[in-house]
């Protein structure tokens, strides 16, 4: 089962050492972690749209990567390249809102413990209103005027499930 939790802390001032921090928890904790900059993610069904379309891509061996979670940060910036992907919503240094995407390894259902407890050993606090996105997201995301306006405010969010995808098209 997959959990996405939101979380704000301390501007990150070592990417580099922020990840290593997260592959050792991932390790420790025998949990997948994928970190992406909160600014660019429009609610929780982006993410668990991109989740399920990278599980998706491995099951049918057409995965861009061999990594689940670089696959999935593909999916959720509704890149093809991942160095766009990761330029576009990856963490960076300054950035201090996180959606975090955590996927055991095993089977168990419920990982709220061990994702409290990892938000905690980052020095981030949870608060899953920095996942709630806006009109100025779209735009962070590359959404334009014209497709924003052609839609009601209620299926904003549509527009990035639609941008996620987008990806197995143009992979």
């Amino acid at each position: 089962m997959v959990t996405i939790v939101g979380a704000k802390g301390n501007q990150i001032q070592d990417v580099k050492t922020f990840f290593h921090q997260v592959s050792i928890l991932s390790t420790k904790y025998d949990i997948l972690i994928q970190a992406i900059d909160a600014d660019y993610v429009y609610g929780k069904s982006h993410l668990i749209s991109a989740v399920e379309h990278a599980k998706r891509a491995f099951e049918h061996k057409t995965n861009s990567l061999n990594a689940l979670e670089l696959e999935i940060l593909l999916y959720a910036s509704g890149e093809r390249q991942i160095q766009k992907a990761i330029e576009k919503i990856g963490v960076k240094k300054g950035t201090e809102k996180i959606a975090f995407i955590f996927i055991p390894k095993n089977k168990r259902k419920n990982l709220d413990d061990e994702g409290n407890q990892i938000l905690l050993d980052l020095d981030f606090k949870r608060d899953d209103k920095v996942l709630e996105g806006d009109i100025n997201t779209l735009y962070r995301f590359g959404i334009t005027k014209e497709e924003i306006y052609t839609i009601d405010e209620r299926m904003y969010g549509d527009l990035l499930l639609e941008k996620v995808a987008l990806v197995d098209i143009i992979k």
